[in-house]
Protein backbone atom coordinates (compact mmCIF):
# COMPACT_ATOMS: atom_id res chain seq x y z
CA UNK A 1 0.00 0.00 0.00
CA UNK A 2 1.08 3.27 -0.78
CA UNK A 3 -0.48 6.62 1.02
CA UNK A 4 -0.65 9.69 -1.02
CA UNK A 5 0.46 12.25 1.40
CA UNK A 6 -0.75 15.27 0.01
CA UNK A 7 -4.04 13.91 0.27
CA UNK A 8 -4.81 12.48 3.41
CA UNK A 9 -6.62 9.26 2.91
CA UNK A 10 -5.95 8.56 -0.56
CA UNK A 11 -3.95 5.40 -0.53
CA UNK A 12 -2.82 2.85 -3.46
CA UNK A 13 -3.99 -0.54 -2.88
CA UNK A 14 -0.80 -3.06 -4.58
CA UNK A 15 -1.87 -6.43 -5.82
CA UNK A 16 -5.19 -6.79 -4.22
CA UNK A 17 -7.90 -9.34 -5.46
CA UNK A 18 -11.09 -7.91 -7.45
CA UNK A 19 -13.84 -9.64 -6.63
CA UNK A 20 -17.53 -7.91 -7.35
CA UNK A 21 -16.11 -5.44 -9.95
CA UNK A 22 -18.88 -2.58 -11.17
CA UNK A 23 -16.43 -0.67 -12.79
CA UNK A 24 -17.84 -0.06 -16.68
CA UNK A 25 -21.82 0.06 -15.64
CA UNK A 26 -23.03 2.07 -12.29
CA UNK A 27 -25.31 -0.57 -10.35
CA UNK A 28 -27.47 0.10 -7.41
CA UNK A 29 -28.34 -2.22 -4.33
CA UNK A 30 -31.82 -1.88 -3.14
CA UNK A 31 -32.98 1.66 -3.09
CA UNK A 32 -29.50 3.03 -3.43
CA UNK A 33 -28.22 5.69 -6.29
CA UNK A 34 -26.51 4.02 -9.04
CA UNK A 35 -22.52 3.64 -8.19
CA UNK A 36 -19.62 2.21 -9.57
CA UNK A 37 -18.02 -0.08 -7.03
CA UNK A 38 -15.54 -3.30 -6.69
CA UNK A 39 -14.88 -5.36 -3.56
CA UNK A 40 -10.75 -5.40 -3.12
CA UNK A 41 -9.40 -8.37 -1.24
CA UNK A 42 -5.95 -7.85 0.53
CA UNK A 43 -3.95 -9.78 3.51
CA UNK A 44 -4.00 -9.43 6.93
CA UNK A 45 -0.44 -7.14 6.03
CA UNK A 46 -2.49 -4.61 4.00
CA UNK A 47 -4.90 -4.70 6.34
CA UNK A 48 -3.50 -3.60 9.31
CA UNK A 49 -2.13 -0.24 7.08
CA UNK A 50 -5.12 0.00 5.43
CA UNK A 51 -6.64 0.21 9.16
CA UNK A 52 -3.73 2.89 10.29
CA UNK A 53 -5.07 5.45 7.32
CA UNK A 54 -8.86 4.99 8.66
CA UNK A 55 -7.38 5.73 12.19
CA UNK A 56 -5.53 9.13 10.91
CA UNK A 57 -9.01 9.88 8.84
CA UNK A 58 -11.21 9.23 11.84
CA UNK A 59 -9.05 11.17 13.80
CA UNK A 60 -9.06 14.28 11.25
CA UNK A 61 -12.62 13.98 11.10
CA UNK A 62 -13.28 13.51 15.42
CA UNK A 63 -10.73 14.56 16.80
CA UNK A 64 -10.85 13.37 21.08
CA UNK A 65 -13.55 11.41 19.82
CA UNK A 66 -12.04 9.36 17.26
CA UNK A 67 -11.49 6.17 19.00
CA UNK A 68 -14.81 6.05 20.57
CA UNK A 69 -16.57 6.57 17.30
CA UNK A 70 -14.38 4.04 15.62
CA UNK A 71 -14.70 1.05 18.43
CA UNK A 72 -18.65 1.68 17.78
CA UNK A 73 -18.65 1.93 13.87
CA UNK A 74 -16.45 -1.11 13.93
CA UNK A 75 -18.49 -3.55 15.85
CA UNK A 76 -21.68 -2.44 13.44
CA UNK A 77 -20.05 -3.29 10.28
CA UNK A 78 -19.86 0.38 9.34
CA UNK A 79 -16.25 1.01 8.23
CA UNK A 80 -15.18 0.48 4.58
CA UNK A 81 -12.44 -2.09 5.95
CA UNK A 82 -13.99 -5.76 6.69
CA UNK A 83 -12.64 -9.24 8.01
CA UNK A 84 -13.03 -11.38 4.79
CA UNK A 85 -14.16 -14.44 7.07
CA UNK A 86 -17.30 -12.75 7.95
CA UNK A 87 -18.47 -13.36 3.99
CA UNK A 88 -16.59 -16.84 3.90
CA UNK A 89 -18.81 -18.44 1.86
CA UNK A 90 -18.06 -16.04 -1.51
CA UNK A 91 -14.49 -17.36 -3.36
CA UNK A 92 -11.26 -15.95 -2.35
CA UNK A 93 -12.74 -14.12 1.40
CA UNK A 94 -11.74 -16.46 4.18
CA UNK A 95 -8.43 -15.57 5.67
CA UNK A 96 -8.48 -11.99 4.02
CA UNK A 97 -9.69 -8.55 4.56
CA UNK A 98 -11.78 -6.79 2.36
CA UNK A 99 -12.50 -3.23 1.66
CA UNK A 100 -15.96 -2.24 -0.13
CA UNK A 101 -15.68 0.92 -2.46
CA UNK A 102 -17.85 3.14 -4.66
CA UNK A 103 -18.11 6.28 -7.01
CA UNK A 104 -20.87 8.22 -8.89
CA UNK A 105 -18.19 9.14 -11.14
CA UNK A 106 -16.96 6.21 -13.32
CA UNK A 107 -13.25 5.39 -12.23
CA UNK A 108 -10.42 5.02 -14.32
CA UNK A 109 -9.64 1.18 -15.57
CA UNK A 110 -6.28 0.63 -16.81
CA UNK A 111 -3.76 -2.07 -17.76
CA UNK A 112 0.03 -2.55 -16.80
CA UNK A 113 1.03 0.16 -19.28
CA UNK A 114 -1.56 2.84 -18.45
CA UNK A 115 -3.73 2.34 -21.37
CA UNK A 116 -7.40 2.17 -20.95
CA UNK A 117 -9.27 -0.88 -20.81
CA UNK A 118 -12.93 -1.41 -21.59
CA UNK A 119 -15.53 -3.85 -20.45
CA UNK A 120 -15.22 -5.80 -23.94
CA UNK A 121 -12.05 -6.29 -23.44
CA UNK A 122 -12.26 -8.99 -21.03
CA UNK A 123 -8.94 -8.18 -18.71
CA UNK A 124 -10.60 -7.00 -15.91
CA UNK A 125 -13.08 -9.86 -13.84
CA UNK A 126 -13.95 -10.94 -10.31
CA UNK A 127 -10.98 -12.72 -9.53
CA UNK A 128 -7.86 -11.29 -11.02
CA UNK A 129 -5.27 -9.11 -9.18
CA UNK A 130 -5.16 -5.08 -9.52
CA UNK A 131 -3.74 -1.88 -8.13
CA UNK A 132 -6.67 -0.07 -6.87
CA UNK A 133 -7.15 4.03 -5.92
CA UNK A 134 -9.08 4.40 -3.29
CA UNK A 135 -10.06 7.37 -1.14
CA UNK A 136 -10.66 7.31 2.63
CA UNK A 137 -13.09 9.44 4.13
CA UNK A 138 -15.54 10.28 7.37
CA UNK A 139 -19.19 10.74 6.88
CA UNK A 140 -21.11 12.36 9.56
CA UNK A 141 -24.64 13.41 8.51
CA UNK A 142 -28.10 13.24 8.32
CA UNK A 143 -27.30 9.81 7.56
CA UNK A 144 -25.25 8.16 10.22
CA UNK A 145 -21.36 7.93 10.89
CA UNK A 146 -19.17 5.63 8.22
CA UNK A 147 -15.69 5.77 7.48
CA UNK A 148 -16.30 5.27 3.99
CA UNK A 149 -13.66 4.39 0.45
CA UNK A 150 -14.27 6.09 -2.76
CA UNK A 151 -12.98 4.27 -5.92
CA UNK A 152 -10.81 6.32 -8.00
CA UNK A 153 -9.14 4.13 -10.28
CA UNK A 154 -8.21 0.37 -10.85
CA UNK A 155 -4.97 -0.58 -13.04
CA UNK A 156 -4.92 -5.18 -13.88
CA UNK A 157 -1.85 -6.45 -12.91
CA UNK A 158 -2.18 -9.97 -13.42
CA UNK A 159 -4.82 -12.76 -13.87
CA UNK A 160 -6.12 -15.05 -10.80
CA UNK A 161 -8.70 -17.72 -11.13
CA UNK A 162 -11.57 -16.44 -11.64
CA UNK A 163 -14.68 -16.51 -8.90
CA UNK A 164 -17.39 -18.01 -9.73
CA UNK A 165 -15.86 -19.18 -13.25
CA UNK A 166 -16.96 -16.39 -15.20
CA UNK A 167 -14.06 -15.94 -17.94
CA UNK A 168 -14.00 -16.54 -21.67
CA UNK A 169 -11.76 -18.86 -23.18
CA UNK A 170 -8.54 -17.47 -24.15
CA UNK A 171 -7.56 -17.92 -28.12
CA UNK A 172 -5.03 -20.05 -26.82
CA UNK A 173 -6.84 -23.17 -26.19
CA UNK A 174 -7.95 -23.62 -29.37
CA UNK A 175 -5.90 -24.95 -32.13
CA UNK A 176 -4.95 -23.53 -35.35
CA UNK A 177 -7.32 -24.68 -38.33
CA UNK A 178 -4.94 -25.59 -41.39
CA UNK A 179 -7.48 -25.84 -44.64
CA UNK A 180 -6.39 -28.83 -46.37
CA UNK A 181 -8.88 -28.48 -49.30
CA UNK A 182 -5.97 -27.20 -51.98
Amino acid sequence: MTQNNNTPGRVMLRSVRLAFPNLFEPSSYGEGEPAYSATLLMDPLQAKELDATIDAVARAKWGAKADANLKALRAAGKTCLRDGDEKANYDGFENMFFVAARSKTRPTVVDGQRYPISERDGRIYAGCYVNASIEIWAQDNAYGKRINATLRGVQFLRDGDAFGGGRPASADEFDEIVDDLV
